[in-house]
């Protein structure tokens, strides 16, 4: 699903985005889409690490045992039949 928006810019910016990306064959339409995924991409990014920063992870990475979350079953011998 899309949806449309109205964007209000100057007018150099306008005159800008003209020459860079123009209004025939949807250019420009894609060149703000890219530009808006870039900037929201961005800003995540930063979110994401000043997170980090704000609660880093430990330095030292977890260990993991493996039989705490599945134990060894026991190994049984077979017994060998004398003739």
């Amino acid at each position: 699903m899309t949806r449309q928006i109205i964007v209000e810019v100057d007018e150099g910016t306008a005159q800008e985005l003209e020459r860079i990306a123009p209004s025939r064959a949807r250019k420009r339409s894609e060149f703000v889409r890219r530009a808006l995924r870039q900037a929201l991409d961005a800003e995540m990014e930063r979110r994401m690490a000043d997170a980090y920063r704000r609660q880093p992870d430990d330095a030292e990475p977890e260990r993991v045992d493996p039989e705490a979350w599945e134990p060894r079953r026991p190994v049984t011998r077979r017994r060998l039949r004398h003739r």
